[in-house]
């Protein structure tokens, strides 16, 4: 198996081998420079790549090239050009050119742009991203794009994550060359753990909600939930194990590294987890693990479940973002075995905790969405107060730091601005909280909150720019000290002394932390309208500007398309369990009540005696929440209504938290107790336990 697996794993992308044994060697050079340290790509150096790649994308059996980006819907797009060139006498020959490999013309008004595009205004432009390898997808060339509109303005979620690695790159190498490091680049690294639900595609398609939202919008509890804690690491189904053993394959062949495979907590809910990787490849190979994901399990006869709450009552799927930066292969946040190490170590530790606390608000926008306001708070999933978990010891080490006394870890010392008496202390000491949103986790930072639906360019491109400003403003401190080991320790001990608020390694769900958060000032914002407006932040608009990440023009747009998307979503939703109720519900339980009573006065035919207390029992119970169905859903249809007809984007999203919500609630909460009572024979939605607990 070994053998097969090196035989396939990266046979579908023009990866580095491909182009160092293809490409000549002045043009393989030429493409490494540009890869490498961002020199500008001449054309003919493009065109040679081009002809290149073509000829190896057909090889792997393709007739079609795409620029394949990530509008501001976060899925990814694509639109197919044949490589196919008609002559004059009839034939036909293959050509792609280094112009159609570099920039690509697809439509920008279509795609969500909060108002930055219009329909009269349609032209955009996608170029190519070279530092994410091409590879052949359904006898596709897919070649890694960002995508603007005609006048400049980045209408994608890597064109933002792209500015801000160079950003946190440039600020990293500053930092590391006072510490006597000369480096060219400073790489940030992801590895996102994918998790997800399985379930049957003929019970998927007996519900319309999961069909058009991705999450039952109803569902009565089952008597066996996760409670047993037996499905975690369980062994897995055998429909399950054939899934996934596709499921690498295909990922292997175009270079996803897909490493860990597990049952999670929830009973049908599964994870996926690759090495890591550089943060724009890692999030390319995991847009694409989403894609696979679902087609492979349509081979199976199941589907594929994304969203970050598709189940009430059991775990949500997050999607946590393992988080780190290195250079030359030098992680920079491993505490590592000397002094100066460590002084290094604890200075972008502190630039970290800085950003964290500083850009708290704006980094919760990058999780805002509606599904993962229903995962937030339970279940494993972190609550909407952002703080970061460093575990016993180094909280030790922090405490001693800011206060000048002694550490008490394995050898007691004094501290003070001197590096040599900086405590070394040893790694993975830390225990695991799930409860924390922002974790480190021995050499790495893992971001819990993103779920599972998302594209983690959002949370990552404000990660490394906040970070890229604490790194700035540690140079600005101390790149003139005459003593710059003291300077910098001194730096360490004041940031940390700032903004020890935001470090907290309890139980984030207990209403005390809330409590304690909102002493300490942390911003507790728990649904999405109310995070977005993070994005208009002038703190917020001023930090993506300082570094070129995104102007304010893009970020205002930004939160009107997240607020246009939540009202969207929301309408959809509500819209959906009203056909559901009125056309499927409310007739099952009429008809069941009908065949009930019946029964009834079929009984008291034969005989007046035979009791029927049972029958009216039930008709009394369920006539009672059928007519609460009835009444919810009217009432739901009218607030809809109202909601909708809004004009002003804010309060409009607002609104639909507000009120539609809870009138989505009231309508659920009867149509469950009334399945409770149906016979499971009439009630037209498969059950909970259907569902999770599925058998081939």
């Amino acid at each position: 198996m070994a053998a097969t697996v090196m035989e396939i794993y990266g046979s579908k992308v023009f990866n580095e081998h491909e182009m160092r044994e293809r490409l000549p060697s002045s043009t393989y050079k030429s493409l490494k420079a540009t890869i490498e340290k961002g020199q500008p790509l001449d054309l003919d150096v493009a065109n040679v790549v081009a002809s290149v790649m073509k000829r190896w994308a057909i090889e792997q059996g393709a007739t079609h090239y795409t620029h394949w980006f990530q509008p501001l819907t976060g899925i990814t797009s694509e639109k197919h050009d044949g490589f196919v060139s008609p002559q004059p006498d009839g034939t036909a020959i293959m050509e792609f050119s280094g112009k159609e490999l570099i920039k690509g013309e697809p439509d920008a008004s279509s795609f969500p742009s909060g108002g930055l595009r219009a329909t009269a205004e349609a032209r955009g432009y996608t170029a190519w991203d070279p530092t994410s390898y091409a590879f052949v997808k359904d006898e596709v060339l897919c070649i890694p794009t960002a995508f603007c509109s005609y006048t400049g303005e980045a209408l994608d979620k890597k064109t933002p994550l792209l500015r801000s690695m160079q950003a946190i790159s440039d600020q990293a190498c500053r930092v590391l060359k006072l510490f006597g490091k000369d480096v060219e680049r400073v790489s940030t690294t992801v590895g996102p753990e994918q998790e997800f639900f399985l379930i049957r595609k003929e019970d998927y398609n007996k519900r319309l909600d999961v069909v058009l939202t991705g999450r039952t919008l109803f569902g009565s509890a089952p008597s066996k939930g996760q409670e047993l804690e037996e499905h975690y690491f369980g062994t897995l189904r055998p429909i399950v194990s054939e899934f996934y053993k596709d499921l690498d394959e295909e990922l292997w062949k175009l270079g996803v590294p897909a490493r860990t495979k597990h049952n999670e907590v929830a009973p049908g809910q599964h994870e996926l987890a690759p090495i890591f990787d550089t943060t724009n490849v890692a999030i390319d190979h995991n847009l694409v693990t989403m894609e696979i994901l679902q087609k492979v399990a349509a081979k199976h006869g199941l589907v594929c479940l994304l969203h970050e709450k598709p189940f009430e009552g059991v775990n949500g799927s997050g999607k946590h973002n393992n988080w780190s930066l290195t250079a030359g292969g030098e992680n920079l946040l491993d505490p590592g075995d000397t002094p100066m190490e460590n002084l290094q170590f604890m200075v972008f530790l502190a630039a970290v905790i800085k950003a964290v606390d500083e850009y708290a608000d704006l980094l919760r926008t990058s999780v805002a969405t509606p599904g993962n306001d229903h995962r937030l708070g339970a279940n494993e999933a972190p609550p909407a107060i952002i703080s970061i978990f460093v575990g016993e010891e180094l909280e030790a080490v922090i405490d001693a730091i800011c206060s000048d006394s002694p550490y008490a870890g394995p050898v007691k010392m004094k501290m003070d601005l001197g590096v040599d008496v900086l405590p070394k202390f040893s790694k993975d000491t830390t225990d695991r909280n799930r409860t924390s949103p922002f974790a480190f986790t021995g050499n790495k930072f893992e971001f819990r909150m993103p779920g599972s639906n998302e594209n983690l360019s959002d949370a990552n491109f404000i990660l490394n720019t906040a970070v890229a400003k604490a790194l700035k403003d540690f140079v600005a401190a101390t790149s003139d000290a005459a003593d710059f080991e003291c300077a910098a320790a001194a730096w360490v001990k004041q940031t940390l002394n700032d903004h020890r608020r935001v470090i907290f390694n309890g139980n984030g769900y207990s209403a005390a932390w809330e409590e304690e958060a909102a002493r300490r000032g942390l911003p507790n914002r728990k649904c999405t309208p109310d995070a977005m407006i993070a994005l208009k932040d002038p703190k917020n608009v001023a930090l993506m500007e300082e570094f070129g990440v995104l102007t304010k023009t893009e970020l205002f747009s930004r939160y009107e398309v997240e607020m246009e998307h939540y009202s969207k979503v929301i309408n959809i939703e509500a819209r959906t369990m009203l056909k559901i109720a009125n056309k499927q519900l409310i007739p099952a339980a009429t008809t069941y009540m009908g065949d009930v009573a019946s029964t009834a006065a079929a009984k008291q035919t034969v005989s007046e005696s035979l009791s029927t207390r049972a029958e009216t029992r039930l008709l009394t119970a369920l006539s009672r929440y059928t007519d609460e169905m009835s009444d919810a859903a009217d009432a739901l249809k009218a607030v809809t209504d109202k909601v909708s007809a809004l004009e002003d984007e804010a309060a409009k999203a607002h609104a639909f938290h507000d009120e539609v919500l809870p009138a989505m609630a009231r309508l659920r909460a009867a149509a469950d107790e009334a399945e409770e009572l149906c016979d499971e024979d009439y009630w037209p939605l498969p059950c909970y336990s259907r569902l999770l607990f599925y058998t081939e």
